[in-house]
């Protein structure tokens, strides 16, 4: 049997070279703030990968996207075993885009922060008298860098990200800019509404493009996760102050109320979180 070594380790996930195509394997780490917690949460990377299969299944005909099988026995031998079995994706090589694509259809977090301060959102001026968490008449787009793993991803504007892609991709930046602001609008639109009428808010959410060998934009990477994503309740939801939530904002919240945690979590926010995400798509799929 060949063995393979990951080629890359990301915060969450591991990504592994097998020739024509890459496996991604989702971990059962966490990060949040940038930094990989201490705990593992069981049964996480699961989650993330039929999270991202559903969502990639649902949307192909938006965007296509570099899923090819969720199947461990369609990999090398080397990935079929319980270390891999649920968590591993099959999928495209694609060269990607030095950008996160970032879509916000209500006003929280960080966004929230900067529009109290500014009345701006990354620079793109919005309505006054907004509420926390109050829903945006239309969705924006708010991209950033890519960190490495320690540092912080930095926002952008719609024009730096421009310089940013051709930088890596000469004649190219205007181009795949606004191709890939496009097609984050699109599949915001598309998946809010489809996770609304299941009693989900999408808050807010990033994706990830590459470039396949026919220079066609392709979304990669997760897709609308609990990791990547902010889900809400529907019901009960009211602007005008923070939500609960089924993803690792819980994590976060707990993080700040705990300044002296060294990023390790106790054993009931561990079972809640998982709790949370597994809630989060059962209600998105069944």
């Amino acid at each position: 049997m060949k063995e393979f070594k990951p080629v890359k380790e990301g915060k969450v996930r591991e990504i592994y070279d097998i020739g024509d195509s890459l496996i991604l394997v989702a971990s059962d780490r966490i990060s949040a703030f940038d930094v990989i917690l201490k705990n593992l949460i069981v049964g996480k990377g699961t989650v993330l990968t039929k999270m991202s299969k559903f969502w990639f299944d649902l949307t192909k005909d938006v965007v296509p996207n570099h899923m090819l099988s969720v199947d461990t026995k369609d990999m090398p031998e080397f990935f079929q075993n319980e270390n891999f079995e649920g968590r591993s994706m099959m999928c495209k090589k694609l060269t990607m885009l030095p950008v996160e694509c970032i879509v916000r259809g209500y006003i929280t977090g960080s966004g929230w922060s900067s529009y109290q301060k500014t009345g701006e959102v990354c620079g793109i001026k919005l309505e006054a008298g907004l509420k926390e968490s109050q829903k945006l008449s239309k969705p924006i787009y708010t991209p950033s860098t890519k960190a490495e793993i320690g540092d912080h991803d930095e926002n952008i504007s719609f024009e730096q990200s421009i310089d940013v892609i051709e930088r890596d991709f000469p004649g190219h930046g205007r181009e795949y800019a606004e191709k890939i602001k496009d097609c984050t609008i699109a599949l915001y639109k598309k998946c809010a509404d489809y996770a609304l009428e299941r009693g989900i808010i999408i808050a807010d959410t990033k994706f990830e493009f590459g470039v396949d060998e026919n220079g066609k934009i392709v979304i990669g990477d997760e897709m609308l996760t609990p990791d990547s994503s902010r889900f809400w309740p529907a019901e009960g939801y009211e602007a005008g102050k923070s939500q609960p939530s089924f993803d690792k904002q819980f994590v976060r919240d707990w993080l700040k109320a705990n300044p002296d945690s060294d990023y390790l979590l106790p054993q009931d926010v561990i079972d809640k979180t998982i709790s949370k995400y597994q809630e989060a798509f059962d209600k998105l799929t069944k």
